[in-house]
């Protein structure tokens, strides 16, 4: 089989004849569109259109043509300085139909370009999977043999290339053709067009690199092209998207200034310092507690961020695996100190950015569930600094794995909800109505735990609410429930009751915060009370024992080594200020 030539046509004021009405045909549609082309369909009046087609042909984006295909058609409804002939034809009802076949026989002789889907024996043409980004233009075919693939390939090329890299190529191109026009003036070149070049050409000439003596006029007149053409070939893609403007003007006016054939080019270094990190903050949960659920992510921006603002349950376990260098600051968060705390925390990591660095604002948990991730967003967006924000495995979802309750299961619970128990300003959130067949998740909770549980089960009363129309349906007492506190830390406990008697339990096995309430009966599907009495208290976590993800090294001791082989990849942190959390870990991002 030959291989296709491939082309860039030009299709702007082009007609492009489109069968059919279907998916297919809106999307051909877009695409004639976006290069512009005039897509007009043909299908039967009673036919059945896509809606997005619909909409275009409203707007008279698209013509449509009541009838059924005819011959005529191919030579009647094109442009008139080509006689009426159509520029291509895309069939879209697919290869199989006597009428697809018919019509590429058609175009064929009559020398139009065909498309047909589904059908690379009836094309004459393909269309390309593009990546467009600006000037340039990467298209990819599998010559109709993985159409789905030669998207998938299309991505990860133009996931190479560095950001917005269309505006270089237009600044390049730019550059070129003032650098031509100047030397074509100054030497009354007779010649008015640059030197022949084109993206199918050779990479190098037989002269690319070759050397040029002083006395050599010819290569003197054309220095400042040499030097566009080694720079387009042997910089780095990264190096060639930071040239400015003011670069190009720079060696404009360098080689200009100059008559001995030597000129001030670009530093090299200065455009490198331009593709180092600029200040960055970032949001980064760190999970429930234990330092072997951290994400890959996070783990990599505890080790190469240059300042880091933690929240005040951030497990030691986890600040240990900062490295000595990089200053830490915990949030000095104590009831009625939260606004004043956080607001030192935002000018802390302002002023970090204002002085270049990247700081990492560690957060317990996932930033966005109970973690102010938002607020913090929002602040530094509004200083014109957009955060990365990294996820964190929010102990909402893995505190009840730990403690062997799924929070769905099939026909006893098919919704979870996960509410605070502490609201702005400290104040108690309405609990929400019973529905038997949901889990709910209370975080911030366990310091009034007697007062939730007492709003749940109507025993104490709740907001004013007679404005409402249907009162709150109240949870019954025998509801299971369980109290987790430092999931997934060596000290994790869990104690398992029902509303009528989790409070009692709390206050005589005493409280190891932070900690969560689980309410549900699903707390119930995978470990019971019935004959164990009012409460069950279970003591420790093993969760990872016998776990060997590491060469030797197991997930446990992921603040030891992450790596293969078991190397380290942290310094021992004995940061002074890390001796504020006083070893604790827990569950709940700080608010």
């Amino acid at each position: 089989m030959a291989v296709p030539l491939l082309t860039a046509l030009g299709s702007e004021g082009h007609v492009h004849l489109i069968i059919g009405s279907n998916p297919l045909a809106s999307a051909r549609c877009a695409r004639s569109i976006a290069v512009g082309a005039k897509p007009v369909i043909v299908a039967p009046t009673n036919a059945e259109i896509h809606y997005v087609l619909a909409k275009r042909i409203e707007d008279n984006e698209v013509g449509w043509i009541k009838k059924d295909f005819e011959d005529t058609d191919v030579t009647s409804l094109g442009r008139a300085e080509v006689d009426h002939v159509v520029d291509a034809v895309f069939v879209t009802s697919g290869g199989k139909s006597a009428l697809s076949t018919h019509i590429s026989q058609l175009c064929r002789r009559k020398r139009i370009p065909v498309n047909v889907v589904d059908a690379p024996n009836l094309c004459t043409f393909t269309l390309l999977s593009t990546h467009s980004d600006g000037p340039l233009q990467i298209g990819i075919t599998t010559s109709g043999k993985g159409c789905k693939l030669a998207s998938r390939i299309r991505r990860e090329v133009a996931s190479t290339l560095p950001l917005n890299f269309g505006d270089a190529i237009e600044r390049l191109g730019t550059i070129r053709r003032r650098i031509w026009e100047e030397d074509h003036r100054a030497h009354q070149s007779d010649d008015p067009t640059p030197d022949a070049e084109d993206d199918d050409s050779a990479a190098q000439g037989p002269t690319f690199n070759r050397l040029v003596s002083e006395d050599d006029a010819g290569a003197f007149k054309t220095r400042r092209m040499r030097w566009l053409s080694q720079i387009c070939e042997y910089w780095p893609l990264k190096r060639l998207a930071a040239i400015t403007d003011a670069d190009i003007d720079t060696v404009l006016r360098s080689y200009r200034c100059t008559n001995d054939g030597t000129a001030r080019s670009l530093d090299t270094t200065t455009l490198d310092n331009r593709l180092r990190p600029k200040p960055q903050v970032i949001l980064a949960g760190s999970g429930p507690g234990s330092p072997s659920l951290l994400t890959l992510a996070t783990h990599r921006a505890i080790q190469t961020a240059s300042m880091i603002l933690a929240d005040k349950l951030v497990p030691a376990p986890v600040l240990d695996l900062i490295p000595r260098r990089t200053p830490v600051h915990i949030a000095r968060k104590f009831p009625g100190n939260a606004d004043a705390a956080q607001a030192e925390l935002l000018q802390l990591g302002l002023e970090a950015l204002q002085r270049g660095h990247t700081v990492l604002r560690l957060k317990q948990g996932d930033p966005y569930v109970y973690g102010r991730g938002a607020e913090e967003y929002e602040y530094f967006r509004g200083k014109g600094y957009t955060p990365v924000v990294l996820p964190g495995i929010t102990s909402a979802l893995s505190a009840p794995l730990f403690a062997a309750i799924p929070p769905t299961h099939r026909s006893v619970a098919d919704q979870v909800l996960i509410c605070t128990g502490t609201g702005r300003k400290g104040a108690a959130p309405d609990p929400p109505s019973y529905i038997p067949t949901q889990t709910v998740v209370f975080l911030m909770a366990l310091h009034r735990l007697s007062s939730l549980v007492g709003a749940l089960t109507g025993a104490v009363a709740t907001a004013d609410i007679t404005n409402e129309k249907v009162e709150a349906k109240h949870w019954p007492r025998e509801t299971p429930c369980a109290v987790i506190e430092r999931a997934s830390c060596p000290d994790q406990r869990v104690i398992r009751s029902t509303l009528q008697h989790v409070c009692t339990a709390v206050e005589e096995e005493g409280s190891r915060p932070p900690g969560l309430l689980v309410v549900g009966w699903s707390c119930e599907v995978l470990m019971t009370l019935k004959g164990r009495g009012r409460w069950v208290t279970e003591e420790g976590f093993a969760g990872f024992e016998g776990l060997d993800f590491y060469g030797g090294v197991g997930l446990g001791s992921i603040e030891q080594a992450v790596t293969n082989g078991g190397t380290p990849v942290h310094d021992g942190a004995d940061n002074s200020e890390k001796g504020a959390t006083g070893g604790s870990s827990g569950l709940l991002s700080s608010s």
